[in-house]
Parts: C-alpha cells; sequence; structure tokens
C-alpha cells in the first residue's frame, strides 16, 4: 500500500517521496511516482496523559479507553501511558484492572503501552494538583501490590524521601521507569536517584524544588546528565518560552514532549475531573479552585508547534514528541520511520496538522 506522501521523515533527515506499507510494517520510503500530499513523520507518543476528550483514567472502563484512543489518533499520538495520580491505596485496583482490560483488547486509535502511576509516593512539599491527604512515604509492599495489579510501566516519585532510593531501586528490578517529581530533592539527592536507577524528571521546572544558583535540584541534574530524559510540558502555561527552550537547548535528543492532559482536552471550557478533584479551564489553563495548575488541554500536535514556534527545528521537535519518549520508555518499535519499522505513522500538513496516523499500518485517523 502507498501512503500518498510527498516526503517522509527518517532519522531525521526529511526525504522526498512516498512511503509503502506491507500489513504492519514499512517497506520503501522515497518511493517516485505519484502526487502526493503531506509529510510522514513517526507517529507521537505521549507517556504523561491524565485523560482527554471527556475521559478520565482513574474512572474510565474499557469504552472511555476505546474513547481516548480514537481521540489520542486525532492529534498524531499511536502509543500513550495514561496516568493515575495519586489516590488511596484501595483506589487504583479498578483503574488498574480497567487498564489491563484494554490493552487486552486494544481499540482502533493509540495503543496503550502500560500504565503511569504519578505517585502516592510524593513530597508533601510539593503536591501540585495532587491531593496532600493522599500522598504516602514510600512502601515498597503497597508499591509491589500496585505494580502486581495492572500494568504499571513507570511510576514518578519523591526519592529524598525515606525509603525513596530503595523503592527507586526495586521498582528498577521489576522493569519500572522511574522518574523523579514532585519531588524536593536537592543536587546529591536527585544524582543518587539517578545513579540508582531512575531515567526521567517529571515535567521540568513545575512541582519541584526550584533551580537556584547554588541548590540547581533535580531540574539542575537532570538537565546536565545524559543519562536521564527530560520531560516537558510546552503549552505556553506551564513554562515561559525561555524556559521551555532553555531545557530543549540543554537536553537536546533526551528533551521530549508530554501533554499532561486532563479529560478537559479537546472539550470547550468548562469545570472537569482529574480523579477526584474538581478543575477548572479557563484560558487555556486547567487550574483547582485556589489556582493551582492541574494539568493541561495541551495535544501532541499542539505540542509540537508550539515547540516550532520557538525556534526549534521541525525534525527535532518530531523526535521530541516520538523517537524520545519511545526510548524513555525503553520502545524500540514504535518512535521510527525507516524501512523494516512498524507502520506506526503520522501525516502532518505544511501547517504541522495531523491528517491521517497509522497504528500498525491500519488507518486510526483520518481528516475529513
Amino acid at each position: 500500500m502507498r501512503l500518498g506522501v510527498s516526503a517522509a521523515l527518517v532519522d531525521g533527515t526529511l526525504i522526498d517521496g512516498d512511503v509503502t506499507i506491507d500489513g504492519d510494517s514499512v517497506t520503501a520510503v522515497g518511493v517516485s511516482g505519484g502526487r502526493g500530499r503531506g509529510v510522514a513523520v513517526p507517529g507521537f507518543v505521549d507517556a504523561h496523559i491524565n485523560g482527554i476528550a471527556g475521559v478520565d483514567f482513574m474512572t474510565a472502563d474499557t469504552d472511555g479507553h476505546a474513547k481516548a484512543a480514537e481521540a489520542l489518533a486525532a492529534t498524531g499520538v499511536v502509543a500513550y501511558q495514561p496516568t493515575i495520580v495519586s489516590s488511596p491505596p484501595e483506589a487504583y485496583d479498578e483503574p488498574l484492572a480497567a487498564a489491563a482490560a484494554a490493552m487486552a483488547e486494544p481499540a482502533a486509535g493509540a495503543r496503550m503501552l502500560g500504565v503511569h502511576l504519578e505517585g502516592p509516593f510524593l513530597s508533601e512539599k510539593w503536591p501540585g494538583a495532587h491531593d496532600p491527604a493522599h500522598l504516602l512515604e514510600p512502601d515498597p509492599a503497597l508499591a509491589d501490590r500496585l505494580c502486581d495489579a495492572g500494568p504499571v510501566t513507570m511510576v514518578t516519585l519523591a526519592p529524598e524521601l525515606e525509603g525513596g532510593l530503595e523503592l527507586v531501586e526495586r521498582l528498577t528490578r521489576r522493569g519500572v521507569r522511574v522518574s523523579v517529581g514532585h519531588s524536593d530533592a536537592d543536587a546529591v539527592a536527585a544524582h543518587a536517584a539517578f545513579d540508582r536507577g531512575a531515567c526521567a524528571i517529571t515535567h521540568v521546572h513545575n512541582a519541584h524544588r526550584r533551580w537556584r544558583a547554588r541548590d540547581p535540584g533535580p531540574a539542575g541534574v537532570a538537565l546536565v546528565r545524559p543519562d536521564v530524559w527530560v520531560q516537558a510540558i510546552v503549552d505556553g502555561v506551564h513554562l515561559a518560552p525561555e524556559s521551555a527552550l532553555g531545557s530543549f537547548l540543554a537536553a537536546g535528543g533526551r528533551f521530549c514532549l508530554v501533554t499532561d492532559a486532563v479529560e478537559a482536552a479537546g472539550m470547550p471550557p468548562g469545570s472537569y475531573r482529574l480523579a477526584d478533584r474538581v478543575v477548572h479551564v479557563s484560558d487555556g489553563a486547567v487550574r483547582l479552585a485556589d489556582g493551582t495548575l492541574a494539568g493541561s488541554i495541551l495535544t501532541m500536535d499542539v505540542a509540537v508547534r508550539n515547540l516550532v514556534s520557538l525556534g526549534i527545528g521541525f525534525p527535532q521537535a518530531v523526535h521530541a514528541a516520538a523517537t524520545a519518549p519511545a526510548r524513555l520508555l525503553g520502545r524500540e518499535d514504535i518512535g521510527g520511520l525507516r524501512p523494516g519499522a512498524g507502520a506506526n505513522i503520522a501525516v502532518l500538513n505544511d501547517e504541522l496538522e495531523v491528517e491521517r496516523t497509522l497504528v500498525s499500518g491500519h488507518e486510526a485517523f483520518a481528516a475529513r
């Protein structure tokens, strides 16, 4: 099957010509003949998203997950990690079981890669939108129970808490990716966490110890370590343009776009839910009643356009939306477009808007 595009982004290089697909794999790029439209790029990967299109992943059933997967495909996302925020221990069982069921019966849209637990082992000093009543000290038994209850692939935690470093090691041994976030770690504690297996920082410059000249905190450490992925919410709300651009310039290929979107993404302004909390959407921001930022209404295609608007090249922006988050999650089967790779592709027009999305060779979205 010919994709019908005019060019493809292959390992950061734009190659003129069409793309051919056989089954779920790319067979050739730069194919001559035909009058294609749009540019094929590796499909986007969102490693941190709480909900979309009226679906909150804390309460979503199988139908809800299917609706979210379709909505994500419309934004160029081919794979994602639903995020569950800090909650009472007994409240995790149902959403984890629902996620497992949704993974067992993949929807027509984006593919779920596993679940990201953002908490509950977070610092009370940096709760962000998390209910402080649900925050707990690191508990190996509880962590094991939660990982056994569903397809947990990532955990955000505060490593400076008592037992935090040991939990980093424990989760890493299980194959779970650990990200530092909602943390008051100083540079020494952050280095220790990354030395012992943590591999990322969650939404850099947001909800963690601030970067100061003699106290760089987790952001300062993550930005200079070549073994740490830097996740960022580039929505024009969470980061000033200079903060987003500076983080990108420091991290380079380790910079990962995430949305941290809530169920209000793709919906009109109003009041919505983030787990058991009410959030309010106005002027492009999501906030608690006290003004605290509570996720976003960002989508990955918009994040790519925002990054490009800061002066970042198109290939580098796509890398941040597709390849970098895929590698963060240890996935080599997504995040690339070349002969022999899986046909997980977004087709963008000249305005970098999504025209089509293919997941494993199947059309998951087509603009009408």
